[in-house]
């Protein structure tokens, strides 16, 4: 498939400050083993992303998103060990011009490095209004044209919730970690959790609990029926490595994997 070039892609100056990617891993209860990783972006010197993304603006906004492709794409090549696992990617859709277009640099950057396009989950958040769901949309649409996955990242949380579900449709939604937080001791949470549920398997879409820091968070998860799941109780995320997963949701077993990290960059713990 062919991609034309846009006007940002052609005319926008380089990016005037520099960052790294760290690494989370999803995990799938049901093989124990990670299903993929989310790259975060983190300052060189171990900053966080707050710090980085307050510096993004109008101006170099779409400068950003493509170097933050780019980053992950070529170090999760180099990362990752496991041909099936999967790399996820958030994406600023307002830095999205024309999405055949634009995405001509991640196309680049996966063919050189060799990583399958079926293996990129692009994650939009639903924390922020979007001014323009048509637009959203039709990204999502290119998206999957090329193969991608897309993602609703901290469901729950914001503006549209299910009516943006509706409108959007994605491969995997994001449950946030606020409706995630100590809902064993919640009901209300519970019965919205379930209701979640019974809705994605309905529109066969995959659900992700990220924010998970308890045996007990997790228990109560796993048993209602999600089987993908991302936070602290398995890993933080680590900087140009990947971190060692524990599984520990049974007492008599636990499951580690190895941390495999970048040639000649030390690995920082956030």
């Amino acid at each position: 498939m062919s991609v034309k070039s846009c006007e940002a892609c052609a005319t926008g100056s380089a990016l005037p400050f520099d960052f790294t990617m760290a690494f989370q891993p999803i995990v799938d209860m049901t093989t124990q083993k990670a299903w993929g990783y989310e790259a975060l972006v983190r300052g060189l010197n171990g900053e966080g992303a707050a710090g980085i993304i307050s510096r993004v603006n109008d101006t170099n906004r779409y400068q950003f998103d493509q170097a933050c492709r780019v980053k992950a794409i070529e170090k999760a090549q180099r990362l990752f060990d496991d041909p099936s696992l999967r790399l996820s990617i958030n994406f600023m859709p307002n830095a999205v011009y024309e999405p055949a277009a634009c995405i001509k640099t991640t196309l680049e950057a996966a063919q050189r490095v060799g990583f399958s396009l079926d293996r990129i989950m692009f994650e939009f958040t639903e924390d922020e209004r979007m001014t323009d769901v048509a637009h959203v949309k039709h990204i999502i649409s290119e998206y999957r044209k090329f193969g991608f996955m897309t993602a609703i990242d901290d469901f729950g949380a914001g503006y549209a919730g299910l009516n943006l579900l509706s409108n959007l449709q994605p491969d995997l939604i994001k449950i946030d970690m606020q409706l995630i937080r100590d809902i064993q001791k919640n009901k209300a949470k519970q019965a919205i959790i379930a209701g979640i549920i019974s809705i994605a398997g309905e529109m066969d879409l995959k659900v992700l609990a990220e924010g998970v820091e308890s045996a007990d968070e997790l228990h109560v998860l796993h048993s209602a029926g999600i089987n993908l799941f991302q936070g602290f109780y398995f890993a933080k995320p680590m900087i140009d490595r990947l971190p060692f997963i524990s599984f520990e949701a049974n007492s008599d077993a636990s499951v580690a994997i190895k941390a495999r990290s970048l040639p000649d960059l030390a690995p920082q713990v956030l």
